[in-house]
């Protein structure tokens, strides 16, 4: 590993970086995404992932961009990571990836250069994995690191999937485990133990690519990526673009190794965006134990798919799932419209 830590040089790490919610209501009162024009089909008023357009030909246009400041030290793993992070988008919408290019923000005269290469080096090869080229980009000296991509995508019109789809009855589903952000603030605070930041690594740097595999099939009903508003703050726009609400199963939801997230809890291991994330949904969710919601609430930097499915295909959904290598379990389920929104049985 470099001597330079990258986290070191950045007030916060990967998707906690995240402007807190209720702030970003207050940026975009009054921002009218659509401009107006029937050809977009998908804009910023549900908070999907990314932006879609049609085309004109039975297809669409999928375009996002996501960016954070370091969330490793390894600046190769940054890239790895922030690349993965913003291909997901296009996942989450059901769609392929076709071409990225990168946005790229750095302080020239603290880090050298050379590291900044090694970022795109890493992101270059997540997007090898995702079958798509790295194009360019545009680069500027920054104050504090940063880097990600802007991405463009395709997918056919009526395989889009959102997060305003969800239907009562439906079974939900995580993709990846919880914990990314935990994990990460315990090696910023240099509490991290030997090897469990290359388990979190591992996961941050899996493409949720199973995404579109399963943009065909009409018993996919919802679908959103998990990023810095945490498990919690991701469903609950799902329930409200979907009007419904859901109930979690606590022990069910997949998380990083529990002891090791005891032990950092313990340590005080928490993302500051984690208390933030509670404090702009608390109202809508039930009561829930302390070392819960830090966990419920945990930004996650390149998470998992959280999907929802008709119940009579659950088994047809983890036959799938199973083929491209994600062992699942149902999380929760939807239920009609109810006060608190989400219900978390622990």
């Amino acid at each position: 590993m470099d001597e330079q830590r990258l986290t070191l040089y950045s007030h916060g790490s990967g998707c906690g970086c995240k402007i807190d919610p209720n702030i970003l209501d207050r940026i975009l009162a009054g921002n009218d995404s659509t401009l107006k024009d029937g050809r977009l089909l998908v804009g910023n008023d549900q908070r999907d992932d990314a932006a879609v357009l049609d085309l004109g030909d039975g297809s669409a246009l999928i375009s996002t961009t996501d960016f954070f400041m370091p969330i490793v030290d390894d600046p190769y793993d940054f890239g790895r990571i922030a690349a993965a992070n913003a291909i997901s988008d296009i996942y989450a919408m059901g769609g392929k990836p076709l071409i990225a290019v990168a946005i790229l923000g750095w302080p020239v005269l603290q880090l050298a250069p050379e590291l900044a290469g090694k970022v795109l080096a890493g992101a270059r090869k997540i997007c090898q994995e995702a079958g798509i080229v790295l194009a360019g980009g545009h680069s500027i000296d920054s104050v504090e690191p940063f880097f990600g991509l802007a991405v463009n995508g395709r997918v056919r019109i009526e395989d889009i999937k959102q997060n305003n789809a969800a239907r009562e009855g439906d079974i939900i589903y995580l993709t990846k485990p919880l914990g990314v952000g935990i994990y990460s603030t315990a090696n910023k605070l240099d509490r991290i133990r030997a090897g469990d930041m290359e388990k979190a690594r591992d996961v941050m740097i899996m493409l949720n690519g199973v995404g579109e595999k399963l943009a065909s099939h009409s018993w996919v009903h919802a679908m959103t990526d998990v990023t810095g508003f945490g498990l919690l703050g991701h469903l609950l726009e799902v329930c409200q673009a979907s009007q419904v609400s859901a109930q979690l199963q606590f022990d069910d939801i997949p998380c990083m190794d529990r002891e090791a997230l005891d032990y950092y809890l313990r340590m005080q291991c928490v993302p500051a965006a984690s208390e933030r994330n509670w404090a702009s949904l608390s109202g809508q969710v039930s009561p829930v134990s302390l070392p819960a919601r830090q966990l419920l609430c945990d930004p996650q930097t390149s998470g998992g798919l959280l999907i929802t499915i008709d119940p009579e295909h659950t088994l047809d959904f983890e036959a799938l799932t199973e083929q491209e290598g994600l062992q699942l379990q149902p999380i929760g389920r939807i239920r009609s419209v109810r006060t608190p929104v989400i219900e978390v049985m622990e």
